[in-house]
């Protein structure tokens, strides 16, 4: 395989448009390049979420995810590819139940925190929330996939129960909300 990223100064963003992987050029302001910058933020996040090492299993799902965000990533760069199926939505959903019935039911609200594993976890939540909202920016102005929005729908839920898994396998536990009176 050839040389993918070659030249990485190019210069050609100068004037403030960048160019899409179809070779047409948006301006960087574009719903479109905003929603790319928020995936890739999100794949930023669980890279050091996963520089934390949290437990095999967390980490297997989370590398995949990484990998499936930057498909993601690819079908926004080329209006009208769609990469991300029911299938991927599945994956999301079984790891989610099946990290989920390990935990107890919720009685309260959870506050980010725990332990720092499980506070990098609630930041990638939140990051994939602001992401999901920037793709359906996105989509009422240019018809996506509707698989890709939800994708970060399912997994802003993983992310909330990997961060309950992680801060109860710390010391430091889950930090309940206390109503203030």
């Amino acid at each position: 395989m050839g040389h993918r990223l070659s030249k990485i100064v190019t210069r050609t963003g100068d004037a403030g448009t960048t160019g899409l992987a179809n070779n047409t050029r948006v301006v960087k302001t574009d719903a479109r390049i905003a929603a790319l910058g928020e995936v890739d933020e999100l794949n930023c996040q669980i890279g050091v979420l996963l520089s934390l090492k949290p437990p095999r299993a967390i980490a297997a799902a989370l590398s995949r995810v990484q990998n499936e965000l930057f498909d993601l990533g690819g079908e926004l760069s080329l209006p009208g590819v769609t990469m991300v199926n029911d299938a991927h939505l599945a994956k999301l959903e079984a790891d989610a139940q099946a990290f989920n019935k390990k935990l107890p039911p919720l009685k309260e609200f959870v506050l980010p925190g725990g332990s720092p594993a499980a506070a990098a976890a609630h930041l990638a939540r939140a990051v994939c929330r602001r992401a999901e909202r920037a793709l359906w920016t996105l989509h009422a102005q240019s018809p996506l996939n509707p698989n890709a929005p939800r994708y970060l729908n399912r997994l802003s839920d993983l992310l909330f129960i990997v961060a309950r898994t992680l801060a109860r396998a710390s010391k430091g536990g889950e930090v309940m909300w206390k109503r203030q009176k």
